[in-house]
């Protein structure tokens, strides 16, 4: 039997736009390092990231009504994966602004002027007096957004290890940059490398356990395999919790979550405000799209094991964020929380659950971006204030970023007339039925846990002496337009929670 033909692939490039456009935008960032000088890398930088995030989203948008597998059953184009990626630009973009900010640090930006540097030595000194700036987050920003957007995209097993690699890799670089506390931001990007690695590892074990389980890596195709031979069942049901162990990393639920803390703590606030937002809602796209179509014949095996990671995400987020000091690592452990009820969703299998998750994901990643960004105003003679304690008596020194914060802490414990309500009543009423409702009565207990440490700080603020030594950085436009972006969208949803459910209801079910 002689050699068989090569068939060209057929790839619908147009449906793959927002994504090309990021990757080439990208690269052009690299060829800019390379080629331009440094006066004027920032600005073509800028120019660059801001162009591409506009055009891609411009190129999603018009995605809207797309259903249908395309890239040879690569990618799915779908209501699902195109909200998703039309909420990660957004976020992207609010993300950009603040990480384009210079007037909260008065050293410059938020970024160490060269990262090869040593902490504290001669060369650290003098790139920071040359008034030097980092600019190499910028490309290394767009190969992370274009993975986060592809993430939700992704229909077999190999496209979503890529994608998970591309959102991964330059995020494990930019969290080792901060400007202050390089130390501190150095093992917090080693932490994340090493753990992540090792997700990533488990995540590839897996696949070829269900490749060897169903000879697939297409959703799809493994979904069929598993309806037909029940014969492989066991051999693709372990495969499918590796699989699922390496994503509940992404996402950081427990007891997955040991990088989070740690990571949200050293990074840079802005690095730390886009991925709290970013990496959960485009690793969750990929969990629910393998839930609901890859292993949707198997959902009596794997509902008990997310059942069991949710309640325990949201046990150990409530109860560890209660003995936080640091206002990153509470912010850390309760997207840890967070975790457990968008699974709680999860759990309903239905149009319903879908609908609940998509709901939480979108108000949530609005928020938390917004907290952290507020968080970086507040600042001490070492840099940013993030000890509780310091933030005693904020209501009175600027009213004006209590109150917002305030808000946004409502938003986050659930409160009535935030989104944070709407995602939770949504969330926790489309997995009550059966034994699931057993989850259910744990997250609202676990909630009103929660809403205990996000009161501890709003009483802090408002009935406790100011500290002298603390201050509130007025920023520029670009921190403004993006806690004002997010603020506004939050206030949106909570006031008027028929525009999210409406944009969830319009994106429909996984096309398969």
């Amino acid at each position: 039997m002689g050699p068989q033909p090569f068939t060209m692939p057929h790839i619908e490039y147009s449906a793959l736009a927002p994504v090309f456009v990021l990757f080439v935008a990208a690269t052009l960032g690299v060829l800019i390092e390379a080629f331009v000088g440094r006066t004027l890398r920032r600005q073509l930088q800028l120019l660059v990231t801001f162009g591409s995030l506009i055009i891609a989203l411009a190129f999603a948008i018009t995605q809207w009504s797309s259903h249908a597998v395309v890239a040879e059953g690569a990618l799915a184009l779908d209501g699902p994966a195109v909200l998703l990626q039309i909420t990660l630009l957004v976020i992207a973009i609010v993300g950009a602004l603040l990480m384009a900010e210079t007037k909260a640090d008065p050293a410059g930006d938020a970024f160490a002027p060269r990262t090869s540097a040593i902490p504290g030595s001669d060369d650290e000194r003098e790139f920071t007096m040359r008034g030097w700036t980092q600019t190499e987050i910028w490309p290394l920003f767009l190969f992370a957004v274009s993975g986060s957007i592809l993430f939700p995209m992704a229909n077999d097993l190999l496209t979503m290890f890529i994608a998970l690699e591309m959102l991964s890799l330059p995020l494990y670089l930019l969290v080792g940059m901060s400007r202050r506390r390089r130390l501190l931001s150095q093992e917090a990007a080693l932490k994340y490398f090493v753990l992540g690695a090792f997700a990533s590892a488990l995540f590839l074990f897996g696949a070829a356990l269900i490749y060897a389980a169903s000879g697939e890596l297409t959703l799809g195709a493994i979904a069929n395999a598993a309806n037909q031979d029940s014969s492989t069942t066991s051999l693709m049901l372990i495969g499918a919790v590796l699989v699922l162990v390496g994503l509940f990393f992404k996402v950081g639920a427990a007891p997955f979550h040991q990088w989070s803390p740690d990571v949200y703590q050293g990074a840079p606030t802005a690095i730390t405000a886009y991925m709290s937002a970013a990496t959960k809602i485009a690793a969750f796209g990929a969990v629910m799209r393998l839930l609901y179509v890859g292993l949707q014949g198997l959902q009596w095996d794997w509902q008990p094991v997310v059942a069991t990671v949710a309640v325990i995400s949201m046990l150990v987020g409530s109860s560890a964020a209660l003995v936080q000091t640091n206002i990153k690592r509470v912010l850390a452990y309760s997207s840890v929380a967070h975790a457990g009820f968008i699974m709680t969703a999860m759990l309903a299998v239905n149009p319903r659950g879908l609908a609940g998750a998509l709901t939480y994901l979108v108000t949530y990643g609005f928020v938390s971006t917004a907290a952290f960004a507020v968080v970086s105003l507040v600042r001490s003679p070492a840099g940013e204030a993030n000890d509780i304690s310091q933030w005693a008596g904020l209501g009175r020194k600027s009213p004006v970023t209590a109150a917002v914060f305030t808000f946004l802490l409502l938003a986050l414990a659930g409160l009535p007339l935030t989104s944070g309500f709407t995602a939770k009543f949504v969330a926790l009423s489309s997995a009550w039925n059966g034994w699931t409702g057993g989850v259910v009565i744990a997250a609202v207990l676990t909630s009103a846990v929660a809403a205990f440490f996000y009161l501890r700080i709003i009483v802090s603020m408002y009935f406790s002496p100011a500290k002298d030594d603390i201050s509130v950085t007025v920023p520029s436009t670009l921190t403004r337009l993006a806690i004002g972006v997010c603020v506004g969208i939050t206030t949106v949803f909570g006031f008027a929670p028929q525009a999210v459910l409406a944009l969830v209801e319009h994106a429909g079910v996984f096309v398969s």
